[in-house]
């Protein structure tokens, strides 16, 4: 069995043991493995902002870590909600970024939990006009984003 099909089935055995009815889909992308648990009582993992699914996230990352690894990254999705949250964090990363190059005025996103943080830095990347850095010491930290002079 492959660390993959146990993850999914550890995600189904603690959902289930919320009294959740889903059923999981994985999916196999460039920067992770995503297994999105879908289903009706999915609204549960994403009522006040996802901090369901965030615990879930935290819970399988620490269950798995060894297995896991530094190179290996699965994320947790309920009914394409983290999927769409991304694409807006995305979209408000280049925004930002914009700003920053525009006014040429470093510019504050956050606090941002890891995950977070690793999408604003992923689309700042892809533009070589800007740069980011997180900023903090505890798990909730400030991206930085500014023009590259």
């Amino acid at each position: 069995m492959s660390l993959t099909t146990d993850i999914t089935e550890f995600v189904l055995l603690v959902v289930g043991a919320m009294g959740l009815s889903l059923t999981a889909k994985i999916e196999e992308t460039p920067e992770a493995t995503r297994i999105d648990v879908e289903g009706e009582d999915g609204g549960v993992l994403v009522r006040r902002g996802g901090e369901g699914l965030q615990a879930l996230q935290h819970i399988v990352a620490t269950t798995f870590r060894k297995q896991l690894g530094d190179d290996n990254r699965v994320v947790i999705d309920c009914n394409g909600f983290r999927k769409d949250k991304d694409i807006e964090l995305r979209q408000m990363a280049h925004f930002v970024a914009e700003k920053a190059r525009a006014s040429g005025v470093p510019q504050e996103m956050g606090p941002l939990n890891p995950y977070e943080r690793r999408i604003v830095h992923l689309a700042i990347a892809e533009d070589p006009t800007v740069t980011s850095e997180s900023i903090g010491d505890a798990f909730m930290k400030t991206v930085i984003i500014s023009s590259k002079k």
